[in-house]
């Protein structure tokens, strides 16, 4: 095979892997903002730039393309969520960055997510119509909820934390008051509104320290 052959090759399958990236980029922003039983396979290609034949190539339906975006949108939240913690020592200080990481970092990401957290708006609408994929992102909801005790956990055994707090308790009100948060966000975005939830959060932290 001949250099210009390679080069031939080499171009196709990167403008390959490009479109595929450039659908799921594309999808993930639609299901932020209209959930994935209200975005068409229409709306994706007319978003992606691409024809049917150009996105099947890549996925065999649109339940393997939600399996892929879904994996993009985990990638995505732990990049901007957990950046930096496992370089904090101190577990309050960690709570309070991942707090403002979910918040500045994560929530007001427009280029990803412009409808606000796709994992809320996507739980919401399949509950009752796909539960197969609402388990999925409950699963993650679990997982962050477990974080966020590990953290508090910490804090107490190190004596950061007055010693009648109960963890369990604190970890899901904060967890509460994130979702809580998300979807204020996701309503109005309010940039100001979401700062002051999240300040509101922090000092229910400091007023539990020792």
């Amino acid at each position: 095979m001949s250099c210009k052959t390679d080069r031939s090759v080499l171009f196709r399958e990167t403008k390959l892997m490009h479109l595929r990236d450039k659908i799921i980029h594309e999808s993930l922003k639609l299901f932020s903002l209209k959930g994935y039983l209200n975005t068409s396979i229409e709306d994706i290609l007319e978003r992606a730039n691409s024809s049917k034949g150009g996105l099947y190539n890549h996925f065999r339906s649109k339940d393997e393309l939600f399996v892929a975006v879904l994996s993009q949108a985990r990638r995505i939240w732990r990049q901007k969520v957990l950046e930096g913690l496992d370089r904090i020592d101190d577990p309050i200080t960690r709570v309070k960055k991942l707090l403002e990481h979910y918040a500045d970092q994560y929530l007001k990401d427009e280029e990803n997510i412009p409808g606000g957290c796709v994992f809320v708006t996507l739980s919401v609408e399949l509950d009752d119509q796909r539960p197969d994929f609402a388990g999925e992102i409950s699963e993650g909801f679990y997982r962050f909820l477990a974080m966020i005790k590990r953290f508090l956990d910490e804090a107490k055994a190190s004596g950061r934390l007055n010693e009648p707090v109960d963890t369990d308790a604190v970890s899901r009100m904060l967890f509460a008051a994130m979702l809580g948060a998300s979807v204020l966000y996701g309503i109005d975005k309010s940039g100001k509104t979401l700062d002051k939830c999240i300040a509101s959060l922090t000092a229910y932290l400091d007023s539990l320290t020792t």
